[in-house]
């Protein structure tokens, strides 16, 4: 699906009429307002929920039956001085190509106020596909195709080829929430009474995103419902960790018995919501669990290695981040758990992370992230990156990679043809995959703290069943997110067997 937004340059220019004349020109096309609905529009954004109305508009482009949708962009008048902005995010979301339309037969200054226009998506990764405008010279002077006047389009057969496999962080989120909520899975909180995780699980429940279990006691949580003004939903589920630890004892005695495990130890243990939860989860009785807002990751991690153990065709846990970038969402790995893997096991992260990458949506182009491009460095460390890159071809033929990449040559596509032009991952990667936990922890949170980007994860692979450790400075807002990729986890494992 192609789409296209049409961006009003002047408050003389009609977005609407723009976009009902390009779209008739198109095969199987519809017009999309974002503004249908203004007063949901202005109410979201002036309540700080901008990405709420963004997935809103997501969800609802991706309903329409037609192939090529052309989005009428906000005009840019008295009533709309708020919403207008909202056109370079609107592009983003959408992965839209932008074509200007501009009114008035002064060619120069059209072109100023287009050239003008341009600037406001300065530093964002669009494609500017066309002018609409009188007068035919004003495309030439800001160097764009000239798609013909509001009243007559022409040229416009190249708009239904612009889509791309990109997915921006709108479509990411909205496509993870419509998955979660699909897989309708069972999801144990060991952190029950924890502030962040008790509004979070309400959200999933208002939401369904997933049905939640609190691990603590009924009069804890309610404590902090009271406290904080959070409704608890009737659906939620609150257990006290004590009313049902005593059940878990045999069977976890059995899981650890070549440890020598006792009763007496297993009672111990089982005083620990996170070993509880991950034994409810050995038992099958929750699809999946998620902790760490007050309990390291080693804690988080320790008891599913000893109880849920590694899937079959893995012999590493891993993690990897979806970093949700202005206009792209990526992977990031491994950020979380390995500190210094083998060329084996760096493998094996890559092919892990290209793995979760596509089933989250995400075409993987993998990049194996190093202080050299191709030949320009030297040294063990490259050397480890090489063969960790020619593992992972021999592994997976059908996974697109190449390494070693620094970060730029894997990202820009000037830089690339530079560096790296004969490569068919460098400059448009996907997955990044970093030599080193040193690495890849300072660089994911150098990037979400510094450029505002929200980061979803980590989000554990390789085990049986999906555990996913949150970072102790999470936001509520990151733990919905990381309840609904383990969602999602547990549906995936499930059809996989």
């Amino acid at each position: 699906m192609s789409k296209i937004l049409i961006v009003p340059v002047g408050r003389y220019a009609n977005s609407g009429a723009v976009a009902q004349a390009v779209a008739a020109t198109l095969p199987d096309a519809a017009v999309f307002n974002p503004l249908a609905d203004a007063e949901r529009a202005e109410r979201l954004l002036s309540e700080g929920k901008g990405d709420d109305w963004l997935d809103l508009l997501v969800g609802e482009v991706g309903a329409l039956p037609q192939q090529n949708v052309v989005i009428q962009g906000i005009q840019p008048d008295a009533d709309n001085l708020l919403l207008s902005s909202q056109n370079v995010e609107l592009a983003l979301s959408f992965n839209a190509a932008v074509v200007f339309a501009v009114s008035g037969d002064h060619s120069a200054e059209s072109a100023r106020r287009v050239a003008a226009a341009k600037q406001t998506f300065a530093g964002r990764d669009v494609v500017f596909a066309g002018v609409v405008a009188d007068n035919p010279k004003t495309a030439e002077l800001v160097k764009l195709p000239y798609l013909g006047s509001a009243a007559k389009p022409e040229n416009t057969a190249h708009l239904a080829k612009t889509g791309s496999d990109r997915v921006s962080p709108a479509q990411f989120r909205y496509n993870m929430m419509q998955a979660a909520r699909k897989a309708n899975k069972r999801i144990v909180l060991p952190e029950g009474a924890e502030p962040r995780t008790v509004r979070a699980a309400a959200i999933c429940h208002e939401k369904g995103i997933a049905r939640c279990v609190l691990l603590a006691s009924r009069h804890a949580v309610h404590a902090v419902a009271q406290e904080l003004a959070i409704a608890l939903p009737d659906s939620l589920e609150i257990i006290d960790p004590e009313s049902i630890a005593e059940q878990y004892v045999a069977p976890m005695c059995e899981l650890r018995k070549s440890k020598g495990l006792t009763e007496e130890q297993a009672r111990e243990q089982l005083k620990d919501t996170v070993v509880l939860g991950t034994m409810m989860m050995a038992q099958n009785d929750v699809d999946g669990l998620v902790s760490g807002a007050v309990h390291t990751t080693a804690n988080t991690i320790r008891p599913a290695l000893q109880l849920i153990k590694t899937a079959p065709n893995a012999s590493i846990v891993s993690s990897v981040f979806f970093m949700l970038l202005p206009g792209q969402t990526v992977v990031y790995g491994d950020c979380a758990v390995n500190p210094n893997p083998t060329p084996e096991q760096l493998a094996e992260i890559a092919i892990q992370s290209a793995d979760s990458a596509k089933a989250f949506g995400i075409e993987p182009r993998v990049a194996m992230i190093s202080y050299s491009t191709i030949n320009s460095g030297s040294g063990p460390d490259v050397d480890a990156v090489i063969e960790a890159t020619r593992l992972v071809r021999e592994k997976r033929p059908d996974l697109a990679v190449d390494g070693p990449l620094q970060y730029d040559a894997a990202v820009v596509e000037s830089v690339a043809k530079s560096k790296a032009p004969d490569s068919a991952v460098a400059g448009k990667a996907t997955v990044f995959v970093f030599p080193d936990l040193n690495t890849g922890n300072c660089t994911y949170k150098a990037v979400q703290r510094n450029a505002n980007v929200l980061s979803v994860g980590p989000m554990l692979q390789g085990l049986r069943k999906p555990v996913n450790d949150l970072s102790r400075g999470a936001l509520v807002e990151d733990i919905v997110y990381t309840i609904a990729l383990t969602a999602i986890q547990a549906e995936q494992i499930e059809q996989a067997k």
